[in-house]
């Protein structure tokens, strides 16, 4: 703990000892050992301040999707994406474009269909793309919740590259959307998202560490903030105190 902090608990304790009310009944060299205790000696704030988070295994956020799914749109643009600026630290995410599309083998070749249309399916393997190219979420994550929250999903697919990673050519992820590489990168995520279990029934299917439930679906949809700063089994980050409700997002039903 800071000299600083340190002090001002000491302080603090010692006030409540003269006056004859403890403010809690730890003694000081545990003030600090989590928040729990902290804030029932009502020094949290001094704690955040001395020390940093205790480090503990992210929340795991995986989304199953379609590219022009407005329910998915919805859930990326409205929930997850804010959720992650704010909590990056403390979650991870992993997003699967394809959701309730299918795959056949056409002359050697995978040959998708998508719920809704081909534009769909272009745009579900950009995304891929996107991934695949610029592997860091933090860099691709960016691009594809600017391509989600444009009215026209496809056509702003470049400009957005364009905004976030001037240096990446579109040229590049036409490439790979248009070759051998994207069909690979839409079967792979067929495959994930055929071994789901419990299959999938709609989409946004949203996994938290791994698994899927009515119940954390519904939390997710209705305030994945909230979420992921319950589950999170480390020291809270201060952005948690600022938690708030949102609204539930609609679903797209598998035919």
């Amino acid at each position: 703990m800071r000299v600083e902090a340190a002090v001002s608990c000491l302080l603090f304790w010692a006030v409540g000892q003269v006056s004859g009310e403890t403010p809690c009944p730890f003694p000081p060299t545990r003030w600090c050992s989590n928040q729990q205790i902290a804030r029932e000696c009502q020094v949290l704030h001094q704690c955040l301040e001395s020390r940093p988070l205790e480090p503990a295994e992210p929340v795991q956020i995986s989304l199953y999707y379609e590219s022009l799914c407005g329910a998915c749109r919805g859930f990326l643009v409205l929930q997850l994406f804010p959720t992650w600026v704010m909590l990056n630290n403390v979650m991870n995410v992993t997003l699967v474009p394809y959701g309730n599309a299918m795959e056949k083998k056409e002359s050697g070749k995978w040959v998708f269909s998508c719920q809704h249309g081909p534009d769909e399916c272009e745009g579900n393997m950009i995304e891929a793309c996107l991934m695949h190219t610029l592997q860091d979420h933090y860099r691709y994550f960016p691009v594809i919740f600017c391509m989600e929250s444009a009215a026209d999903v496809i056509p702003a697919a470049q400009q957005c590259l364009k905004v976030y990673e001037p240096n990446v050519t579109w040229s590049e992820i036409e490439k790979c959307v248009h070759g051998d590489l994207g069909s690979q990168l839409m079967h792979r995520n067929a495959e994930l998202t055929a071994a789901l279990d419990p299959p999938h029934q709609y989409v946004p299917w949203i996994l938290v560490n791994g698994k899927h439930t009515d119940e954390l679906e519904s939390q997710a949809q209705h305030s994945l903030f909230n979420l992921v700063c319950s589950m999170y089994k480390g020291d809270k980050p201060q952005a948690c105190l600022l938690s708030e409700g949102r609204r539930s997002i609609p679903r797209c039903m598998a035919a």
